[in-house]
């Protein structure tokens, strides 16, 4: 359910029983990752079971049924391992048992995932991985009430999107001190959506008119490859490049704020973008890790980036200091220049002049821009426990803002289901930063519990062309999450398990912008006060999940049968989502996030 211009949707295709350990970085990232401003989740895929054949089958119900299969190709210890597995939602089940997931339309969705591994020989270890999925959803008007979280009592959507990626990755060792990695890959992502709404509803005069209809495909090649030395004992050096090819086939028509050409009181289907053509972003980078002494290590390296569509550039120096001034402990000072490319719907957005003729004026937008500064402590101060803190500052720069005074700024897109329409000729002329404590504590899972807590008390503020620092969209000022588990071994030889999870979050008011109601009914949809700008919050976010399982281990036949309950929300707190205009009852409602939302697994491995 992803669109154009973002990294993903609702329903994660990521199947978590697929991925390796994956590192998550904020602030300060090293030099070899770019593109981004706040983080990086740097993910992959883990290797099969390189010695016997192994098997899961899952139901959930919301998750739908799954499928898994891993084991050896060839010999057994070989090296050589298939890992695949699939999954096919069916939330239909929880529409029948009643379950309310935000909307009354069912979403349908399903994916597939693998890895092949080769083991090493005289020409390096090769790894071919893929992953691809489909989703689908229709929203039709009369199943739909004015508290649904994504569609609309007067309209009827129909939303389709997929995608696929196919890879190979290969690991060359060069000597004992150094090796090459490559990755070759090749991705499509499309996605449609088309709404028609309804005029004189519930009358004997009903109609409907095309209100939308998008059909976006993007094609990407990319290239990414590194050379890792070891110098020395105290030296070594990665040196490498990402090059990616955008295909990109595009087109996006929508009558929100269309004319009325024929003065019948129902705007006409505009031209948002359209774009048929090629892009290719560079990045090389070279970064370096020198060690002093065995307290001292510096991490330094430089990336840049290069957008052939506007010819723009960008070169970022990176620097991180590590201090392990006592055993188990660690100071870093790190600070990081960082560039991101515009999203594309607002990168291309097309507009039509009086003479007919069509440009894309913010095509020549530059990169924002942002410099990061961020002092760690580190304390593993027990066994299995773990203290982290940070404080950080990010001054961002060169952020798109329109070219006469007004609160907008791209830094704000993201807060919503959808990108800013009508947004031309913006202008390289805006700022925001970021500012914050963060701390984590974290038990290892050991004695057969586990426990983390991370908290984050931040400001988060920004300035549009209007030059007045207002909070954005994201300004929650605090976050804290809890969570915890316990197992207990039960059953002869303690084979079988008992196992509870529980986690526990709340975080600051969601930032809004108040609706202006007079303008609102005079333009038939929502018109938001601007000069208010993110300037009221909602109530803070609360919301406690339990969890209880049992698994149950066959000593015979080597079969694992786990089940377990997870009762989301279990105070069922009403959490406020958005306030939005209602164009039918011309008031504001207010919309809820999912309340109590009980799901159940069952698995079976062998």
């Amino acid at each position: 359910f992803s669109t154009l211009g973002t990294t993903g949707g609702p329903v994660s295709a990521l199947n978590p029983n697929l991925l390796r350990n994956s590192d998550f970085l904020t602030s300060a990232f090293p030099a070899e990752y770019g593109n981004a401003l706040a983080g990086v989740f740097d993910i992959g895929l883990r290797s099969g079971n390189r010695d016997k054949h192994e098997f899961m089958l899952q139901m959930g119900a919301f998750s739908g049924l799954e499928g898994m299969a891993e084991g050896p190709v060839g010999q057994p210890g070989s090296g050589n391992s298939y890992l695949v597995a699939g999954r096919y939602g069916f939330t239909g089940l929880a529409d029948v048992l009643g379950l309310n997931f935000g909307t009354s339309a069912v979403p349908n969705y399903q994916d597939v995932s693998f890895k092949l591994d080769f083991a090493n020989g005289k020409a390096g270890k090769f790894s071919v991985f893929g992953i691809g999925g489909l989703s689908q959803i229709d929203f039709l008007h009369d199943e739909v009430d004015e508290m649904d979280l994504f569609a609309a009592n007067d309209e009827d959507a129909f939303v389709n999107s997929g995608f696929g990626v196919l890879g190979v990755r290969h690991n060359l060792l060069l000597g004992n001190d150094a090796y090459l990695r490559t990755v070759v890959a090749g991705s499509v992502s499309a996605n449609t959506f088309h709404s028609d709404r309804y005029f004189q509803l519930n009358t004997a005069e009903e109609f409907t008119r095309p209100f939308a209809d998008v059909d976006n495909t993007e094609v990407r090649y990319s290239v990414s490859s590194f050379y890792n030395q070891k110098f020395n004992a105290r030296l070594t050096g990665r040196f490498g490049v990402l090059a990616e090819l955008f295909d990109y086939d595009l087109r996006a028509d929508d009558a929100e704020m269309g004319p009325d050409t024929d003065s019948d009181g129902i705007p006409e289907l505009v031209r948002v973008y359209a774009f048929d053509d090629q892009a290719t972003l560079l990045q090389p980078f070279a970064q370096a890790k020198y060690r002093f002494t065995e307290s001292w290590t510096l991490n330094a390296g430089l990336h840049a980036q290069y957008l052939t569509l506007n010819e723009t550039f960008a070169l970022e120096p990176r620097l991180a200091l590590n201090w392990d001034f006592a055993p188990n402990q660690r100071l870093t000072l790190g600070f990081g220049r960082h560039s991101q490319t515009v999203p594309i719907p607002i990168l291309l957005a097309t507009t039509t002049d009086a003479s007919s003729e069509v440009s894309r004026p913010n095509e020549a937008l530059e990169f924002t821009r942002s410099n990061h500064v961020v002092l760690g402590y580190d304390n593993k101060f027990a066994a299995d426990w773990r203290l982290k803190a940070e404080v950080y500052y990010q001054n961002l720069t060169n952020v798109p803002v329109d070219p006469y005074p007004s609160s907008f700024s791209i830094l704000n897109t993201g807060a919503d289901f959808v990108f800013p329409r009508g947004k031309f000729g913006l202008v390289n002329e805006g700022t925001g930063e970021n500012y914050g404590l963060e701390l984590t504590v974290e038990k290892f899972f050991s004695r057969g519990y586990y426990g983390l807590l991370t908290a984050s008390v931040y400001d988060s503020r920004y300035e549009g062309s209007d030059r007045v620092q207002r909070s954005t969209a994201f300004n929650n000022s605090y976050v804290l999450n809890v969570l915890a588990g316990k197992e207990w071994r039960v059953g002869p030889d303690q084979r079988h398990a008992i196992t509870f999870d529980t986690r526990f979050v709340t975080a600051g008011g969601r930032r809004f912008t108040p609706v202006d109601l007079e303008a609102s009914r005079q333009a038939g949809f929502q018109v938001d006060q601007e000069d208010q700008a993110f300037s009221e919050r909602l109530d803070p976010y609360l919301r406690l999940d339990v969890k209880v399982g049992f698994t149950f281990n066959s000593k015979k036949h080597g079969v694992a049968h786990r089940f377990y309950l997870d009762l989301q929300n279990v105070t069922n707190q009403e959490n406020l989502f958005v306030r939005r205009y209602n164009r039918l009852t011309n008031q504001v409602n207010d919309v809820n996030q999912l309340g109590f939302f009980p799901d159940f697994m069952y698995r079976v491995q062998f």
